[in-house]
């Protein structure tokens, strides 16, 4: 089915609960560099993949703490575009309807004025410690370094992101499961559907009987759960959908 614009703004009116589920693709849209376009100068010769992993990070934690830094102040040059600031400013329009989860760790949702949004991979702006925290982790006794330490444990800090190989955050990925079976209209945003669990959560809205949409400009690995397949870029189509 091909809904119309019409269709798609009254489907959004309607929702008692809209969740929205946002990918790389989102982020691309404000110049955000994927993985593998980010890895340029210096970090050429590197594969992502072999320093976003908890191994790599112990085996050398300077570098992958470089690299994030340099990720960082990439990500920070950016500004959300015109789809997260639709999602925003809908829902401060109609507050406690939208939850937000999204696959992305620049923070841009939230940039954009998003109070609260379920961040499943984390932020690339926080830290958190690498080893379980004894009681003198705490930020009087912090060392700074690459990375920073606790200067009497030497306990590292790291980004607070998820590498390949670990878990989604327990709380996250349980909040997202609740909203993905609560909804009753799910937007699929910037996602290639490819990775879970993730992309679990459309066939769980699916599944709990909501709609679900998805806007990317290409085929996606979702397009089989849902109810229509809008070819739109987000920024270019979020703000023209969410109008009231």
């Amino acid at each position: 089915m091909t809904a119309t614009l019409e269709t798609l703004r009254q489907w959004v009116q309607q929702a008692r609960h809209l969740a929205v589920l946002t990918g790389a693709g989102m982020s691309a849209e404000s110049g955000v560099p994927t993985f593998r376009d980010a890895q340029s100068g210096l970090w050429a010769q590197f594969n992502p993949k072999e320093l976003a992993t908890e191994a790599a990070f112990r085996a050398d934690p300077q570098r992958v703490w470089d690299w994030y830094q340099y990720r960082r102040a990439l990500i920070a040059r950016v500004q959300p575009n015109a789809g997260h600031r639709a999602l925003a400013a809908w829902a401060q329009r109609h507050p406690g309807r939208l939850t937000l989860i999204t696959q992305n760790v620049d923070g841009l949702h939230e940039r954009a004025g998003l109070g609260e949004t379920i961040a499943l991979h984390g932020r690339i702006d926080a830290d958190q410690w690498l080893d379980r925290p004894r009681p003198c982790c705490q930020p009087d006794f912090l060392e700074d370094g690459r990375p920073p330490r606790c200067s009497v444990c030497g306990n590292l800090r790291r980004p607070a992101v998820v590498w390949f190989g670990e878990m989604l955050p327990t709380e996250a990925l349980a909040a997202a499961e609740t909203a993905a079976q609560a909804c009753d209209l799910m937007l699929v945003i910037g996602t290639s559907g490819l990775v879970y669990p993730a992309a679990g959560l459309a066939h769980t809205a699916h599944r709990s009987g909501a709609q679900v949409v998805v806007i990317n400009p290409e085929p996606t690995e979702l397009d089989t759960v849902a109810q229509t397949c809008w070819r739109e870029r987000a920024a270019q189509s979020l703000p023209a959908l969410l109008a009231d």
